[in-house]
């Protein structure tokens, strides 16, 4: 079911990203996460997608960013725990270190980077706000390996145990909607602002229709896929009709 436009929150894909798109919040936010200044932002994108090779799966992020010095940070809103975010993290980093890496290039062009997770769910279990992931010697904790990589986890349910009340304040907005904060009443603000975009409702409904017909065909895939195996196996067509709820014609038309 696809959620009515009116409903839409920060935590659904639609609204964050058209949120983030906003240059300002979108640096305030970062800025709060990381507790630094990460200078003029140069490229900002909504659903960027990376292609690393043709039979490789690709990667879509919610939310691209780059500054000034080339540091990529990446801004994901993750409702749902799938259960396997850390190894979708790890991806997400290959993904970013094969497109940025040209052919020929010094492995020093590498340019830092962030992958930022919002998560309404406690990923790791411990009730802390805020994860922060790099990679240090085991042996000696004290060292870090320095490669440039951060992996962030923000957990909303966790809204109470930090002392930054802006950061408390967005991730108790992220867990409940509650405006306590400046920098969440603006953000309600562009929410609201957007639900009043005719071309926002517009845009929301055509790609609700495109995800409907991707699921659709995604899923007609499966079931052909299905009646291979089962033709495979020697069953009749009449069961493999019943089973997959493919036409005679269709599972006819499956050669081996």
């Amino acid at each position: 079911m696809v959620k009515d436009f009116d409903r839409l929150t920060i935590t659904d894909d639609f609204m964050f990203c058209k949120v983030m798109q906003n240059e300002g919040l979108c640096k305030e936010l970062l800025e709060m996460i990381l507790t630094d200044k990460i200078g003029k932002i140069t490229a900002l994108a909504a659903q960027y997608s990376i292609a690393t090779y043709e039979q490789a799966k690709s990667v879509r992020f919610d939310i691209a960013v780059q500054n000034e010095k080339g540091t990529f940070y990446d801004i994901e809103m993750q409702v749902a725990d799938t259960h396997n975010l850390a190894k979708r993290m790890r991806f997400y980093q290959a993904a970013i270190d094969i497109s940025f890496l040209d052919k020929g290039y010094s492995y020093k062009k590498m340019s830092d980077s962030f992958i930022i997770f919002i998560c309404l769910f406690d990923m790791i279990g411990k009730n802390k706000p805020v994860y922060t992931f790099e990679n240090i010697c085991i042996e000696d904790k004290s060292i870090c390996l320095q490669d440039g990589t951060k992996k962030i986890i923000l957990n909303a349910n966790a809204f109470n145990e930090t002392d930054d009340k802006d950061l408390s304040g967005f991730l108790k907005y992220v867990k409940t909607g509650i405006v306590t904060t400046d920098f969440t009443g603006r953000i309600e603000n562009m929410i609201q602002a957007v639900k009043n975009s005719e071309q926002a409702r517009q845009e929301y409904r055509i790609m609700s229709a495109a995800m409907m017909d991707e699921r659709e065909k995604g899923s007609h895939q499966a079931k052909l896929e299905t009646a291979e195996i089962l033709k495979r196996l020697g069953d009749p067509i009449q069961k493999i009709v019943q089973v997959t709820g493919l036409t005679e014609e269709e599972v006819e038309k499956i050669h081996l």
